[in-house]
């Protein structure tokens, strides 16, 4: 079992911190309960300690992120967080020496004069001690106090309007991920602890009360939300907080404590040093913004009075082809050398995602082709692998790639990740495990060539450079032999780009501009189009017209794309299609349309709608299993009975409430989703 890591320059500051505070909380305790003659001594010790607060403040400003032995993931916010929990501490111990040195020369004063009192006086001078006495304990109540009362308006019924003071992280069904600083509405404030809210995009969820502040526009206001986050940090060490009234509290809890779950991983020897949340994952999370189901949907011209990447031709009847600035099949071959994961975690999936970028946005969707491997080699990953009958898409190595985007740096960027489970907490969630970036252009602005390309794996996120996915192969030892021992031990993905063939140029070309997916499926994208043009274009009522669109597969076939299964059924139902069609029948595109219509309404359209089958979950091989056999099962009794009609019609099978969404394509709806500013 790999040794504990040895802590950074941030860290042991970090940690000095802790004890600082512990320090200035047992002063304030002592000075509150001091007599008058201990004042002098404490005073001192207050400008002792306030001078070792300032000293580490000092230090800490003075630390760069190049002097970690090893990466820290959310360097910049640690910092900035320590050193206003610093400040904090150091405007407690001024205030208070402020308080003891007033002590102090009232009972200088007090004893010096005491011969010119009578005793009538002894009597105001002990009224006036215990006036200033309880000024000092107002004082130094005045902190707490103040967080009780914001406790109190936050708890408020009619206070609605909150600020995160840090950023949480959905960790089941149900919850709301949020980032700090971002202003929440709240519609429920359960006795739990756990509050429904709604962001600015309309969507609601769970949220801890620990992580929110009252919202205030005012900066005065704004600062005290501030402060809040070293409230919540607190929490977050170990303060009791209320349990969640559901399965998977610890879980939660533990989260909160942990802070970065990777920083953990990494010091109990579970991951390399290298390794980081997801990027591509947590965009995926967010919403459909990055999700192929929203690049399918057409996009409007700036003038937004016309579709921009769907056009018709009258002359051939269909939609015309749309060459775009990049166009070609990109193959993820194999990843070599992947460091393996340590035992306390256990691998539910490997897998890479890809999706066009510029270095600084992700300009697609983000599609995912999932790894195989073999256990006598696991840090070896292969695609593509051979399988009887159809290859599933999700395996599927050869991805097409389209996009009219003019910048000079766009290229492709890989993640490779893991989807694990926490042996000891049950905790689920997705790590990087390396990324690397493919230019798509040289400098003088050609195309690069058609080949074969072994790309070396960054550690750390795509927004960070230098940073080994694995620091300690390149620590081993040094010279020139070393080094190349350590070259040929680095992780590396294996990718091919590929020159198109006619037919695949011909197939891409009447696809959306922008859009990432597998080849294996590209030609059912193009029914999809081409019906999604008879509609839109040729069949509508007037071209202003913005009604309702009374078609299934328009309304329906974008899940698909997040669902690779019901892709794959799709697939499956088309190919068994297909074989009894007449050469002459093959050649007539509205006569293929119409079977494509019958091949999908005798497949996935029941089932999209069926109880029995599960809702798909990423990287559950029980859920994974029992879907497919639903879908297995229900294409045989498709073919048998020569369609779905009686699988419809019988009352041994159940079906989903009916919804209007089943049948109607909102275009405007979908264009305005993909397009907030239209």
């Amino acid at each position: 079992m790999a040794g504990r890591r040895a802590r950074g320059p941030l860290q042991r500051l970090q940690r000095r911190s802790r004890e600082l505070q512990a320090q200035v909380e047992a002063l304030r305790a002592e000075s509150a309960a001091a007599a008058p003659g201990q004042r002098e001594a404490l005073s001192l010790r207050c400008t002792q300690l306030k001078k070792l607060v300032d000293e580490n403040t000092n230090a800490l400003r003075g630390l760069k992120k190049a002097d970690e032995p090893a990466p820290v993931g959310n360097y910049n916010q640690r910092k900035e967080e320590e050193e206003k929990l610093l400040l904090k501490l150091s405007r407690q111990l001024q205030k208070l020496v402020l308080v003891l040195d007033q002590d102090n020369i009232t009972t200088n004063y007090a004893v010096d004069d005491e011969h010119h009192k009578d005793p009538q006086s002894e009597d105001e001078k002990e009224e006036e001690s215990e006036d200033e006495s309880e000024a000092e304990e107002s004082s130094e109540e005045e902190d707490s106090e103040e967080a009780d009362d914001e406790d109190k308006l936050l708890d408020d019924p009619n206070v609605k309007e909150c600020i995160a003071v840090g950023n949480f992280s959905a960790q089941q069904e149900g919850d709301l991920t949020f980032t700090k600083g971002e202003v929440l509405l709240i519609h429920d404030k359960k006795a739990d602890g756990w509050w429904v809210a709604e962001n600015s995009r309309g969507e609601r969820g769970l949220v801890p009360r620990t992580y929110l502040a009252v919202y205030n526009e005012d900066e005065e206001n704004q600062e005290q939300s501030e402060e809040h986050i070293e409230v919540v940090d607190e929490t977050a060490d170990g303060t009791e907080i209320k349990k969640r009234a559901d399965s998977h509290w610890s879980a939660i809890r533990r989260a909160i404590a942990e802070n970065d779950t990777v920083e953990v991983l990494a010091t109990t020897g579970a991951v390399p040093a290298g390794f980081r949340l997801s990027s591509l994952f947590q965009l995926l999370q967010e919403g459909k913004e990055f999700r192929a189901s929203s690049f399918l949907q057409p996009d409007l011209t700036p003038s937004q009075l016309a579709f921009k990447d769907l056009v018709w031709d009258s002359e051939k009847n269909t939609i015309c082809p749309r060459p775009t600035r990049v166009s070609l099949v990109v193959t993820v071959c194999s990843c070599k050398m992947i460091p393996l994961p340590g035992v306390s975690i256990q691998v539910l999936s490997r897998h890479v995602r890809l999706c066009l970028f510029d270095g600084n946005r992700v300009l697609s969707n983000i599609h995912t082709v999932r790894a195989t491997w073999q256990p006598k080699n696991p840090q070896t990953w292969s695609f593509s692998p051979k399988v009887t009958g159809i290859l599933p898409s999700l395996l599927d190595g050869d991805c097409f790639v389209r996009s009219n985007s003019l910048s000079s740096d766009i290229g492709i960027l890989f993640e490779l990740g893991i989807t694990y489970i926490r042996n000891s907490t049950g905790e689920r969630g997705e790590l990087s495990c390396g990324w690397a970036f493919l230019k798509l252009f040289t400098p003088s602005g050609l195309p690069v060539p058609p080949k074969m390309h072994e790309l070396l794996l960054n550690g750390g996120t795509p927004y960070e450079r230098g940073v080994e996915v694995d620091p300690s192969i390149s620590r081993r030892g040094s010279g020139v032999f070393h080094q190349l021992i350590t070259l040929k031990k680095q992780p590396v993905l294996v990718v091919k780009l590929k020159s198109l063939s006619a037919q695949s140029k011909d197939t891409l070309n009447l696809l959306p501009e922008t859009l990432i997916g597998s080849m294996c499926y590209a030609h059912l994208l193009v029914f999809y189009r081409q019906i999604l043009g008879d509609a839109l274009l040729r069949d509508r009522i007037s071209t202003q017209s913005t009604e309702l669109i009374c078609n299934p597969i328009l309304a329906t076939f974008p899940q698909l794309m997040d669902e690779p299964d019901l892709m794959d059924a799709l697939r499956s139902a088309w190919a068994d299609r297909e074989t009894t069609l007449k050469r002459s029948e093959k050649r007539d595109q509205e006569f293929l349309k119409s079977q494509f219509v019958l091949a999908y309404h005798d497949s996935v359209f029941p089932l999209l709608h069926s109880t029995a089958l599960p809702d798909y979950k990423w990287a559950e091989e029980e859920s994974e299993a029992s879907r497919w056999k639903v879908i297995a099962d229900f294409l045989k009794k498709s073919r048998e009975n020569d369609g779905a009609l009686q699988y419809l019609l019988s009352s041994e099978n159940t079906h989903k409430a009916f919804d209007i969404s089943e049948l109607a394509y909102d275009f405007l709806g979908e264009v305005r989703q993909n397009n907030p500013g239209v």
